[in-house]
C-alpha cells in the first residue's frame, strides 16, 4: 500500500498558488512520482506543486524538502510553496527563522514585517548558458534569439532567461493578456532549446518599482502564482536596467516584493501564505500508484 494511504496533509496556497504539504519526517518513505499525479487527481487534492517534508540530511538545516509538480516531475524550487512551508514550521517550532535543504540548495525562511508575511531567500541567480541550461551557447542571456510567429513579425520573442532554481525564460510584452499563454506555453515549456524544459512568462515592466506578469508553470500549467518566476522576472528587468534592484510584483493571485539585494546577490521574496484546509488522502487514490 502506499505510504500517503491516509496519511495527513495540509491545503495551502502562497497568492493563488495551490500547494499541499505531506510530512514524512516520522516514516520517511519516499514518494513516487505516481503516486504525486495521483494526489493531483480526481478526488485528491489539486496542487500546483506538493512539498513533502522529510528529515533533515545536513547539519542546521531543517528539513530537507522534496518538491513535485502536479505531472509528477520534480521541481528544484517553489517560493511559494516554501513560505507555505515556513508558516506550518515556524508556527511548529515557535521559532522566527528556519533553513530548508532542497534541490536547489539551502533555502532560509524567517518571518516577514508584519504578521501575514514571510520572506524566502531564494538564493542567487544563475544566468550562464550552461547553467540555466540550455542547449547552444549564448553569451549574453538578457535576451536570446528564440521566438514564435512569423519571422518578420513574430507573436513573442526575445526572452530574458534565468537560473533561480528552476528554468525561467521571460518575454517582455506590452499587455500580458494579450497572447494565447494556455496555447503558446506548453509549446516554449518543451522548446528543444531548454533540455531541461523551462517556466514560460509574460512580462509586462509598468515602472521602475512594479511589474505585472503570468506564467505557465514547467510541470504544473497555467498558474495564478509562481514565486521563482517573480524572482526570476525581477532580476532579469533589473538586469536591462529597466527597474530597481527592488521591485512589486503582481501576479493573477496577488502581490509579491521581490529584493535582488546588492550585498551578497541574493533574490528575497516576501509575501503571504494561507492555509485552506487539512485532511486526510483517500487510500483508493493510489490502488495503482504504489
Amino acid at each position: 500500500m502506499s505510504a500517503l494511504a491516509n496519511h495527513a496533509f495540509v491545503k495551502m496556497n502562497g497568492i493563488g498558488n495551490d500547494i499541499v504539504i505531506v510530512d514524512m519526517r516520522a516514516d520517511p518513505v519516499p514518494i513516487s512520482a505516481a503516486e504525486a499525479r495521483a494526489v493531483a487527481g480526481p478526488g485528491g487534492a489539486p496542487y500546483d506543486q506538493l512539498m513533502a517534508l522529510y528529515p533533515p540530511r545536513l547539519a542546521g538545516t531543517d528539513a530537507f524538502v522534496r518538491i513535485f509538480n502536479n505531472d509528477g516531475s520534480e521541481s528544484g524550487a517553489c517560493g511559494n510553496g516554501m513560505r507555505c512551508v515556513a508558516r506550518r514550521m515556524f508556527a511548529e517550532t515557535g521559532r522566527d527563522a528556519l533553513t530548508f535543504e532542497t534541490r536547489a540548495g539551502l533555502i532560509a525562511c524567517r518571518k516577514g514585517p508584519s504578521p501575514e508575511l514571510f520572506t524566502v531567500d531564494m538564493g542567487e541567480p544563475r544566468f550562464d548558458w550552461r547553467d540555466i541550461p540550455l542547449a547552444e551557447e549564448f553569451r549574453d542571456t538578457r535576451a536570446i534569439e528564440l521566438q514564435i510567429g512569423p519571422i518578420d513579425a513574430p507573436i513573442l520573442h526575445s526572452p530574458s532567461v534565468v537560473n533561480m532554481g528552476n528554468p525561467h525564460a521571460i518575454f517582455w510584452v506590452d499587455d500580458i493578456e494579450a497572447h494565447d499563454l494556455a496555447r503558446c506555453g506548453p509549446l516554449l515549456e518543451n522548446h528543444p532549446i531548454f533540455p531541461e524544459r523551462a517556466n514560460i512568462t509574460l512580462a509586462h515592466i509598468v515602472s521602475r518599482d512594479h511589474i505585472v506578469m503570468r506564467t505557465w508553470e514547467r510541470g504544473a500549467g497555467l498558474t495564478r502564482a509562481c514565486g521563482s518566476a517573480a524572482c526570476a522576472t525581477a532580476v532579469a528587468a533589473a538586469r536591462l536596467k529597466r527597474t530597481a534592484r527592488t521591485v512589486r510584483m503582481r501576479l493573477p493571485g496577488g502581490e509579491l516584493t521581490i529584493d535582488w539585494r546588492e550585498a551578497d546577490n541574493h533574490v528575497l521574496m516576501t509575501g503571504p501564505a494561507e492555509l485552506d484546509y487539512e485532511g486526510r488522502f483517500d487510500p483508493a487514490l493510489f490502488s495503482g500508484a504504489a
